[in-house]
């Protein structure tokens, strides 16, 4: 469609079915959401197939799971994880990215672990993909740790913290790989469309999105899964992280606490409302881990989990088609 010949929309969005309504449109161009559900389409709808690195995600149609220890310990206990992850999500047909940061520089305390920096952390990483053949991503604070990042990771990743630092998500962009930003705590989703434009103002088109609750009060998230809706509206997957959505943000103190036991249900609900894939912190045994322990999933829960979101995946695609 031309842009002299483009045409707009005027859609109001509606809860549980607005997600079925825009994949339906085969050329929509969001060009603006309102803070009360206004929805302009006008254009081409997007990249329907984003690269990360040896694998090509076809993300209207494929599940995406980003998972991993929340930090790298070391080098054995990462590719144990990246090689048990994998194997699952290759027998269910889940695309599969492995994610570790090789420093966790927003811990609640002065003295937590922050991990093996970023010299080794990206050894560890360029390791697990050599090897493996998986597509790899890690977190990154500054701007100029970007291009020597993006030389090992497929997947730049923006932390919530500092999804609205400009020039951080300016050379995330100009770095080519994809990036994957997440939504910071303190913002309503339809404000993601400025974070957007500035990555696309690099002409990288390659952009995830990942929600993971919203600040409500202290020490408290809440999940709001219209916000998933909100911000595939923007041409951009959406991933739900369903670890840090259980988090209790410094709760303990000089650490952040969680409730693991509403991850699964979480998953799935984000699933239900649609998301084009999960973003989850996964260790054989999370009370050890350095980082993020409360909120961390036990290895061996996994499968049973994207188990449960890929049938309830399915039975939404079956009522769509029968519609």
């Amino acid at each position: 469609m031309s842009e002299s010949t483009r045409k707009t929309l005027p859609l109001q969005i509606h809860p549980g079915l607005f997600h079925r309504a825009v994949r339906s449109v085969e050329h929509a161009d969001i060009g603006y959401i309102g803070q009360h559900g206004k929805l302009v389409l006008a254009g081409v709808y997007g990249m329907t197939q984003i690269l990360l690195g040896p694998k090509m995600w076809n993300w209207p149609e494929n599940f995406l799971l980003i998972a991993g220890p929340c930090v790298i310990e070391n080098g054995p206990l990462c590719r144990h994880i990246a090689a048990r992850v994998d194997e699952i999500c290759r027998r269910l047909g889940v695309t599969y990215v492995f994610k570790a940061s090789f420093d966790k520089a927003n811990r609640s305390g002065a003295s937590s672990f922050r991990g093996q920096g970023m010299d080794r952390g990206l050894d560890v990483l360029a390791e697990i993909r050599h090897s493996l053949h998986l597509p790899v991503t890690t977190d990154v604070h500054e701007t100029d740790q970007v291009a020597t990042v993006a030389e090992v990771v497929d997947v730049v990743q923006i932390p919530a913290f500092l999804c609205r630092q400009t020039d951080l998500l300016l050379a995330a962009g100009q770095s080519g790989k994809a990036v994957n930003v997440k939504k910071g705590q303190f913002m309503a989703p339809w404000e993601m469309a400025n974070v957007v434009e500035k990555v696309r103002s690099t002409r990288n088109e390659r952009i995830m999105l990942t929600e993971r609750g919203t600040f409500f009060g202290y020490n408290r998230l809440v999940n709001d899964m219209t916000s998933i809706v909100q911000m595939q509206a923007l041409r951009a997957p959406v991933l739900f992280d369903a670890t840090h959505s259980t988090q209790l943000p410094g709760g303990l103190g000089t650490a952040s606490g969680g409730q693991r036991q509403y991850v699964e249900v979480l998953a799935a609900a984000a699933t239900a409302a649609g998301a084009d894939g999960l973003f989850i912190e996964v260790h054989p045994e999370p009370e050890k881990s350095p980082s993020d322990a409360a909120t961390i999933l036990p290895l061996d829960q996994l499968e049973s989990l994207l188990i449960r979101c890929l049938a309830i995946r399915e039975a939404l695609r079956g009522t769509q088609r029968k519609n």
